[in-house]
C-alpha cells in the first residue's frame, strides 16, 4: 500500500498531490530553511496552475508551467523549482497516477540574470574595510565582521558561536551548529555533516577574542542577546564598506573574500572546501570557478617560462 493515499478519481489536483507529498515525505526530514522552499514551489503551484488535475499533468502542460514560471524567474530560480517538483513527479509515476514522466526533456528558460553586486573584496580591499571596523572592549556586530572575514563562515554558524567553541591555546574554532534567526531563534544543526568542522584561528584573533569572551557563560552565543537579522548586519558592513570606499559586499560575501584570499594565496582547493564545510570540492570548483581559470592562466604562463628554460 503507497505511503500516500491513492487517487480513487482522476479529480486530484496537481498542487494538492504536491503538497501531500512534501508533507508526507519532507516535513520533519529536513531543515526548516530548506522545507519553505518546498512550500513555496507548492505556493507558486497554486498560482500557476490551480486546476490541472494530477492525471492530466503530461510534457506539454509541465513544459508551459516552467515557462510561466521563467517569465517572472531567472533561469538558476527557474531550475531550482524544477527540481523541487521532479522528485514528487517522478514518485506520481511510478505510483500509476501519471503514466509518463512529464519533465523528461524540460527545457530550462529564465529572465536574463540580473547586474550582481560584487561578490567579495580583494586583499587590499578587505585591509581597508577591516580599518574601519570598531572594536570595542565588547562584543558588538563589528566583532562579528571581523570574525566571518578572518574564517570564511556562514552568518548562522557565527551567531551560534558560544565560548566552549573557542579552544584558544590550541588556535582551533569548533563548528557544530548554527542559529536560528530566520525563526524563533535557538540553536539548530549544521547545513550538512561536512560543515560540522575546526577552523584554525590567527594569533592575533586568539589574543582579541581571550579578553572577549572572558564575561561571558560558556554555553552562551556570543554575538546575540536578542533577536538578530541578516538585513541589520547586512546595512552595518554597508556603512562600512562605504566608510572604507570599497564595493558594498554582503555578509555572505565576506565569507566569498575569505575563500578567494585563501585560492589566490597558493590553498589548495581541498583545504579551501574542508574550512568552508563544503559537502565536496566540486561546490567549491563551482562557485570559485572564475577564480580558479584565472590562476589557471598563472599556471600556464608559470609552464611556459619552466619549459622555455629547459635545454633541448
Amino acid at each position: 500500500m503507497s505511503t500516500l493515499k491513492h487517487c480513487s478519481t482522476k479529480s486530484m489536483l496537481f498542487c494538492d498531490y504536491y503538497k501531500q507529498w512534501i508533507t508526507v515525505y519532507k516535513e520533519g526530514a529536513i531543515r526548516p530553511v530548506t522545507m519553505s522552499k518546498y512550500n513555496m514551489a507548492h505556493k507558486w503551484l497554486v498560482k500557476l496552475i490551480p486546476k490541472l488535475p494530477l492525471c492530466e499533468l503530461d510534457r506539454i502542460s509541465y513544459q508551459k508551467l516552467l515557462n510561466d514560471y521563467a517569465n517572472e524567474h531567472e533561469r538558476q530560480t527557474t531550475m531550482d523549482f524544477h527540481h523541487h517538483l521532479k522528485c514528487a513527479i517522478l514518485d506520481a509515476v511510478d505510483e500509476g497516477f501519471i503514466s509518463r514522466d512529464p519533465t523528461r526533456k524540460a527545457v530550462i528558460k529564465g529572465k536574463h540574470p540580473r547586474i550582481k553586486k560584487p561578490k567579495y573584496l580583494n586583499q587590499y580591499e578587505l585591509h581597508k574595510l577591516l580599518d574601519d571596523l570598531k572594536l570595542s572592549a565588547n562584543i558588538n556586530m563589528d566583532w562579528l565582521i571581523l570574525l566571518i572575514a578572518k574564517t570564511g563562515m556562514r552568518f548562522s554558524e557565527a551567531l551560534a558561536l558560544t565560548p566552549n567553541d573557542f579552544n584558544l591555546s590550541h588556535q582551533m574554532l569548533s563548528v557544530s551548529k548554527t542559529w536560528d534567526y530566520k525563526g524563533n531563534s535557538g540553536f539548530l544543526p549544521t547545513k550538512n555533516k561536512s560543515s560540522v568542522r575546526k577552523i584554525s584561528l590567527d594569533w592575533q584573533t586568539v589574543i582579541q577574542f581571550a579578553e572577549l569572551l572572558k564575561n561571558i557563560p560558556e554555553d552562551k552565543p556570543v554575538f546575540v542577546n536578542d533577536k538578530i537579522y541578516n538585513s541589520t548586519a547586512n546595512d552595518i558592513l554597508a556603512r562600512h564598506c562605504k566608510n572604507a570606499d570599497v564595493p558594498i559586499i554582503s555578509i555572505h560575501g565576506l565569507r566569498h573574500t575569505h575563500a578567494s584570499l585563501l585560492l589566490f594565496a597558493g590553498v589548495s582547493i581541498a583545504s579551501v572546501a574542508r574550512r568552508l564545510g563544503h559537502s565536496n570540492i566540486t561546490t567549491t570548483q563551482k562557485t570559485y570557478l572564475h577564480i580558479i581559470q584565472e590562476l589557471e592562466s598563472k599556471d600556464i604562463d608559470i609552464i611556459m617560462r619552466s619549459l622555455s628554460n629547459l635545454n633541448s
